[in-house]
């Protein structure tokens, strides 16, 4: 990012991808080697899934439900060590890109080697806002839960065209705010990574930073979601359930290619995480001192023993 900081704020979508992309070409290698030991597991792990999970539901479907004891632990227990396998993969690839994309933002020497060295401290920061993010999830799932049992009992379910209009309504509301709570993790995880906080206080910092950007950030949210659930979609139908229309050579094909481009999509979704935190950060005037941020991740490493961290990241007028 060649651009003053006071310039970034006036940075839209596209001129954000754009920056986003060509990070990479700064430092290819460090960015390859992510890619292909954290991202690309990540990207073919979401995919390949369900070609797992797919044979042990139809065992269940077929046998006898009073005989499928053993099928449904072995599901529970395969779906629960593939959620900690896909939680982590997401986690540290957040935390290599974002502390990447730092360092190249300051200046520092870039590597493959230093990234990964640094992805132990930073990894407990990124945990522990996601756990507080998690429960905010889970709060707002039962809300959004209660309210749908509610809206059953107190709507006539005798008016059909009321009963499907207030069901759109809430839907609609349930994809906003779960697309609001998306892009405060991902500024929240940013955060946890750049600033000396972490867990609700970065949480707190991230919704600060959203104000006057959130249609942005909704924006950018939803845009990767659909183009991953379009991805997910065309996968399910085609690898895992199109064996009897599609031979195995073109399935192998077409799965191969969706990983591909999910490596890609998500890639360039952690990138233009970091750039947007630097966007939000402008937008308020928050200056960022490089040297202080150079030292914050130098601790990371070892290299430095941050003396102020109150204020390396503090409010700088522009």
């Amino acid at each position: 990012m060649d651009l003053a900081n006071e310039e970034l704020q006036f940075l839209s979508i596209p001129d954000i991808l754009k920056e986003s992309t060509s990070i990479p070409k700064q430092s290819p290698k460090a960015f390859y080697l992510i890619t292909l030991t954290l991202i690309f597991p990540l990207s073919f792990a979401i995919l390949a899934h369900s070609l797992f999970t797919h044979p042990l539901y139809s065992q269940i479907q077929a046998s006898d439900p009073r005989h499928t004891h053993h099928q449904w632990t072995l599901l529970l227990t395969f779906q629960f060590c593939y959620l900690i396998f896909l939680f982590a993969l997401s986690l540290l690839s957040t935390a290599a890109v974002v502390f990447t994309v730092a360092s190249l933002y300051t200046s520092k020497p870039v590597s493959f080697a230093s990234t990964m060295a640094a992805i132990p401290r930073v990894f407990k920061r990124l945990f522990i806002t996601f756990i507080w993010v998690s429960l905010l999830m889970i709060t707002y799932y039962a809300v959004f839960s209660a309210a749908v049992v509610l809206l059953i009992i107190a709507v006539d379910v005798q008016s059909p065209l009321l009963f499907f209009f207030a069901l759109v309504v809430i839907f609609l509301l349930f994809v906003v705010v779960h697309v609001y709570i998306t892009a405060l993790w991902h500024l929240a995880s940013v955060v946890s990574v750049l600033e000396p906080v972490y867990g609700f206080a970065a949480m707190k910092k991230s919704y600060e930073l959203l104000k006057g950007k959130t249609r942005m950030a909704a924006a950018l949210v939803f845009v990767y979601l659909v183009i991953c659930g379009v991805i997910s979609g065309v996968f399910g139908a085609v690898v895992v359930h199109g064996g009897e229309m599609y031979g195995v050579f073109f399935r192998i094909v077409v799965g191969g290619f969706l990983v591909g481009v999910l490596v890609i999509v998500n890639l360039i979704g952690l990138l233009v995480q970091s750039v947007f935190y630097y966007v939000c950060k402008s937008y308020h005037h928050q200056g960022i001192d490089k040297s202080a941020l150079l030292d914050h991740l130098g601790g990371y490493l070892g290299e430095y023993v941050p003396l102020k961290s109150s204020i390396q990241m503090e409010n700088l007028e522009v």
